[in-house]
């Protein structure tokens, strides 16, 4: 169930909100996760719209103790401000970066790296570093559950945009392979409703970005040297026009990767590419 504003239990340790942000990019809108029921930490605090802050602090208020980001978009972190301003919780994330779409006000007290873990009572949370849509970004993983948060390095419904410059397609695609590493029982995702079969939507993910390599290829090879906008329309003629100038940052991001393996060259100039 995906109605905005209204906790909803996903087992005995999770609960989701889902944040009134419904759009292209977001699916239903964010998912904002409660974890714990005596401590609790909130994960992905979304978006800063009032109502969402409120049922947020409905839900979980003085038993708040920490505010935990997957990444810095402007759709998952910013209401941590409210949120802490009222409870007083630590906030926990990875590092600041320079990058587009980014939520210049986060300031985590405790900065992550792969493997720290938030242990508690109730739960532990281990936080599992996935560079790919950004260079920031961490999934988290709550043992007692097997539940892996994903944040936006999966999402229910639709692929992510990787975003360079620390957007990284050979970075993301690892990243997808390392959750097979953990003993997943299912996946939740920053957008849309659980996944139950967390194996086969990774291995669908891994199978569908290779095959949008593969189709980056085949184009780039008919059309010789192309322009970036020639050549999203040619890779995404699948995708509506809409979403074309998002997919060209995924386009380049595929580029990007096939010059670090010596099977693309990249005219600055002009942004154009052609294989090599």
């Amino acid at each position: 169930m995906l109605d905005h504003g209204v906790p909803f239990r996903l087992n005995d340790r999770v609960r989701r909100i889902v944040a009134p942000n419904p759009g292209v990019m977001t699916g239903p809108g964010t998912n904002t996760y409660l974890l714990g029921n005596n401590e609790v930490a909130v994960l992905d605090p979304g978006p800063p719209i009032d109502a969402h802050v409120d049922a947020i602090l409905a839900a979980a208020g003085d038993s708040i103790r920490w505010i935990v980001c997957t990444h810095t978009h402007p759709d998952h972190s910013p209401a941590w401000q409210a949120i802490a301003r009222e409870t007083g919780a630590e906030t926990l994330g990875g590092p600041v970066i320079t990058d587009m779409f980014q939520d210049e006000t986060f300031q985590p007290q405790r900065v992550l790296s792969h493997n720290d873990a938030l242990a508690t009572d109730e739960f532990t949370l281990r936080a599992v570093h996935t560079p790919g849509h950004v260079g920031n970004h961490f999934c988290f993983f709550i043992e007692e559950e097997g539940m892996m948060f994903a944040g936006d390095h999966i999402m229910n419904g639709s692929t992510v945009v990787i975003i360079p410059p620390s957007g990284d397609m050979k970075l993301y695609i690892e990243s997808l392979q390392l959750l097979l590493d953990y003993p997943l029982q299912t996946i939740a995702p920053g957008h849309g409703e659980v996944i139950d079969d967390p194996q086969a939507a990774v291995e669908w993910l891994v199978a569908h970005r290779l095959g949008r390599e593969a189709k980056v290829v085949e184009k780039m090879g008919q059309l010789g040297r192309a322009s970036l906008d020639e050549l999203v329309k040619a890779v995404y003629d699948d995708v509506d026009t809409s979403l074309h100038k998002m997919a060209r940052l995924s386009l380049t991001a595929h580029l990007i990767k096939l010059r670090d393996e010596s099977r693309a060259r990249e005219f600055p100039e002009n942004e154009s590419w052609e294989l090599v």
